[in-house]
């Protein structure tokens, strides 16, 4: 029997590889990044494996470089969010970025139920602005968030933020990493775990309340 929850005021929802399909565009921009760091004098050798890259998704970009390439520098680090930010915005622009299926024609049944809409992102504030924008899927949203336009250090006190700036009672916290797990939790959400996108590890979803398979199927689990 599918488990069914009143429904909330709000819904927050994690972007990469919870609304849009990172890989569309991440994977050229990261070997791109990686030219143009060794051209640069920043980098040496091969490149790292992208999955490393991939299974990252949702952590704090600090973080991710120091999992995809430990030994270099901080220069080398920051440089990096440049040059991917640049790269990954180009692929917008002019690649074939995607959303998970079902994505839009949800969004816009949840906005037509009355659900205020959001995105809580641990992501650069142009990168989550613009993957809303050229995903078509902006308009849909009351605000967009992220770490890196509030600095903040976790997703918990990102969402935190949003709930207390838009005065919201009751919200569900969709996404596929344990930070969005993370938030719903210290926050007093129901936890929506994505269970589509395939990059977490083993266990990342274990405190969710409820897990969809399909991005639509958050509408069957609504009284």
């Amino acid at each position: 029997m599918t488990k069914k929850y009143d429904q909330p005021d709000a819904m927050i929802f994690d972007m990469d590889g919870t609304l849009f399909r990172t890989e569309t565009i991440l994977i050229d921009a990261y070997y791109r990044m990686f030219d143009s760091l060794r051209d640069e004098k920043l980098y040496e050798g091969e490149t790292p494996p992208v999955e490393n890259i991939l299974n990252s998704l949702g952590m704090l970009l600090a973080a991710i470089w120091k999992r995809v390439m430990p030994d270099a520098s901080e220069e080398t680090h920051r440089r990096a969010d440049d040059l991917l930010l640049e790269y990954e915005i180009d692929e917008l622009k002019n690649g074939k970025p995607e959303l998970y299926e079902g994505v839009e024609e949800t969004l816009r049944i949840l906005k037509e139920r009355g659900i205020r809409l959001f995105v809580a992102s641990n992501g650069l504030e142009p990168y989550v602005k613009d993957v809303a924008y050229y995903t078509g899927i902006k308009p849909l949203f009351e605000d967009l968030y992220s770490a890196g336009e509030y600095k903040t250090a976790s997703k918990v006190e990102l969402v935190r933020l949003l709930l207390e700036k838009h005065q919201i009672r009751s919200a569900w916290m969709v996404g596929d990493r344990s930070s969005d797990m993370e938030a719903a939790l210290g926050n007093n959400l129901i936890a929506v775990g994505c269970d589509y996108a395939k990059f977490r590890s083993s266990g990342e979803l274990k405190d969710a309340d409820l897990r969809i398979t399909s991005f639509s199927d958050i509408l069957n689990h609504l009284v």
